[in-house]
């Protein structure tokens, strides 16, 4: 058979830490990079005699999220012991939710090739995270970093709607900017806020039954997610072509090898004997509770696209990629709000603004300036004081040094030079020195004239006023 009559079938449980100031059951902070075991207490230590007391921010943020996603908000929920034996929680259970979770039956919406398509979210639940293992490689141990247990977690549980790493890459950029919306986690992959375990199967298009599915822990990068998903999917088809049976079983996901390794056998719900967690009292909300979130939500991600393409003039794709982040949506309309011109500020963050950020493998939330320089910088351009080219440069110092554009000019002595004898100068040298592209020129050559500019703009160091540049050429070869 060949791969196309097969059928993709994933489904995600997306871990993301909570931006609370302390754990989900004691004081502790949940600052991250703090020396080992220094976020500690008694409590998320797992001392004989301590007791859990639930932070009640975790839960406003859950229903916040549970809302947002479009989810039925439980207004009679629980907290449940997870048993397991890892080392990295040392009382060997997770405090967190399996019969009565939170929020239930909720959607993402993503765009497909195929148009919009809801994937269905079953629950998201709160519980704790687990400590941290560091790996001795030499030593041979193993040495666990506690300050991590404890941290607040809604994990996110949707149905297996994704068909395909394209549609879970998508889902899982616009879960993340869902969240930053709501500000409940800063989502930062690196730091391991916001990751996801990954269950993929296969099917033959033509049979009713789903596959068997492995698990692949704790991605914690799109490209890594994408990059796993079509590695395994591939393995798994292989193994079904040469006549093999899946097995059920978690995986672990090596980026460099490019290639999953077994773990262990998956666990199911009865392997954690879950109970309901007897040293907590149940959460119950009211609708009045329930409701004043509803009402504080935010403006979320596709609601603020929609309003960029109908208020701003935007295309779809450029909405797209603004709203995506909140940190570039809030640039781009503060910005736009101080200078008034939306398609300019559009075209400095989706083109130079996001090559620096890649360049720079920072986060939106990095950029370290703000409204106030990005428009006196477009205002500059529009105004002629610096050629485009030169905003660049600025732009390149801003993330640098963020202060005014135009300190920024002075010092490095950026400003255009709009004289219009100096420029005549500078293109009667040209002209003189390119004799065959004036010919050419004059012979129906569009493209010597582009050329001919880009040498004045060498020549200039890219100060000339372009506007001008380019009339006093064309003054000049047309005489």
């Amino acid at each position: 058979m060949s791969r196309s009559d097969y059928e993709v079938i994933i489904g995600l449980e997306v871990h993301s830490e909570l931006c609370t100031k302390t754990k989900i059951f004691c004081s502790c902070p949940t600052t991250f990079g703090a020396e080992p075991n220094t976020h500690v207490c008694p409590i998320c230590m797992s001392m004989p005699g301590t007791l859990p007391v639930l932070n009640e921010k975790v839960v406003e943020y859950a229903v916040k999220a549970g809302l947002a996603t479009n989810c039925e908000i439980s207004k009679d929920s629980k907290n449940d012991r997870k048993n397991y034996t890892y080392p990295d929680l040392p009382k060997a259970y997770q405090i967190s939710q399996f019969d009565k979770p939170l929020c239930e039956h909720g959607y993402v919406e993503i765009d497909t090739e195929n148009g919009k398509k809801q994937i269905r979210l079953a629950r998201i639940h709160i519980e704790e995270d687990a400590g941290k293992l560091n790996h001795d490689e030499f030593g041979g141990g193993s040495l666990v970093d506690l300050n991590r247990a404890g941290v607040p977690l809604i994990e996110i549980v949707s149905e297996p709607d994704l068909r395909s790493s394209k549609e879970v890459e998508t889902y899982m950029r616009n879960l993340k900017a869902i969240l930053e919306y709501i500000e409940v986690s800063d989502c930062k992959m690196q730091e391991g806020s916001l990751r996801a375990d990954v269950n993929v199967s296969v099917k033959k298009k033509t049979d009713t039954k789903l596959g068997t599915r492995t698990e692949m822990k704790n991605m914690n990068s799109f490209r890594s997610i994408v990059r796993a998903i079509e590695y395994e999917v591939e393995r798994q088809i292989d193994i079904l072509e040469d006549g093999g049976k899946i097995e059920q079983e978690t995986l672990r996901w090596d980026d460099i090898a490019g290639k999953t390794f077994p773990m262990r056998d998956k666990e199911d719900a009865q392997d954690y004997r879950y109970f309901p967690e007897p040293d907590l009292v149940a959460i119950q909300l009211s609708e009045d509770y329930i409701e004043n979130i509803r009402k504080n939500l935010p403006e979320l991600p596709v609601s603020r696209k929609d309003r960029y393409i109908s208020e701003y003039g935007l295309s779809e794709k450029d909405a797209n990629i603004i709203t995506s982040s909140k940190y570039l949506a809030d640039l781009f309309e503060n910005t736009t709000n101080k200078c008034n011109n939306p398609k300019a500020v559009s075209n400095w963050i989706i083109t130079d603004i996001s090559k620096i950020l890649n360049e720079k493998a920072i986060e939106p939330k990095e950029i370290s300036f703000g409204k106030d320089e990005l428009s006196k910088l477009i205002i500059l351009v529009d105004k002629g004081t610096i050629s485009s080219s030169i905003a660049k440069k600025v732009l390149v110092e801003l993330f640098e040094n963020p202060k005014d554009p135009e300190d920024i000019i002075k010092e490095k002595g950026w400003i255009q030079i709009s004289d219009e004898n100096t420029i005549r100068e500078v293109v009667k040298k040209i002209i003189e020195a390119n004799l065959q592209s004036v010919a050419d020129y004059k012979s129906g050559k569009e493209k010597a004239l582009t050329f001919l500019v880009g040498q004045a703009m060498r020549e200039t160091k890219g100060k000339a006023n372009p506007k001008m540049l380019n009339e006093i050429f064309l003054n000049e070869l047309n005489k």
